[in-house]
């Protein structure tokens, strides 16, 4: 299962940049998130950066361990999370515009247990939850930013 979505922010892309790797800080820009644990913090860049996020999820909250595995400095990163039989990878970019940034964001849903595969058609039903949780950060971002 594939979720993406996108946004144009009018404020600079190293703004934006700056703001979507500031980790450790996003739960006082993104309404879901709760709490931010940084778990494992690199000397240099993000790669390698792991923290747990906790969130609101269906009203509930929800508790994910969640690391920085590659990235292109001021252009994109990916992160990777495991759990209940699947890898979820997520890819952050930012792309210069004229009018200031495009904000993509990509999620990738891999079942890797037998029971995960099993269920994996059911992928559907979580799609579109996904893609409002995404576009909510997206919009968390934007309004944050472009009300400076």
């Amino acid at each position: 299962m594939a979720v993406e979505v996108f946004e144009s922010i009018k404020v600079p892309t190293s703004t934006v940049w700056k703001t979507v790797t500031d980790i450790e800080n996003c739960d006082q820009i993104l309404t879901a998130i709760l709490r931010i644990e940084i778990l494992v913090k690199p000397k240099n860049g993000i790669v390698g950066l792991k923290w747990r996020e906790t969130r609101k999820m269906l009203g509930k909250e929800a508790a994910e361990t969640m690391w920085i595995t590659r990235a292109e400095e001021g252009h994109w990163y990916e992160t990777q999370a495991l759990n209940s039989g699947c890898e979820y990878n997520t890819r952050v970019s930012v792309i210069e515009t004229a009018e200031g940034t495009k904000l993509f964001m990509r999620f990738d849903a891999t079942p890797k247990t037998f029971l995960a595969r099993l269920l994996s058609p059911l992928g559907f039903l979580f799609s579109g939850m996904i893609k409002k949780a995404l576009r909510q950060d997206l919009m968390d971002i934007k309004n944050n930013l472009e009300s400076r």
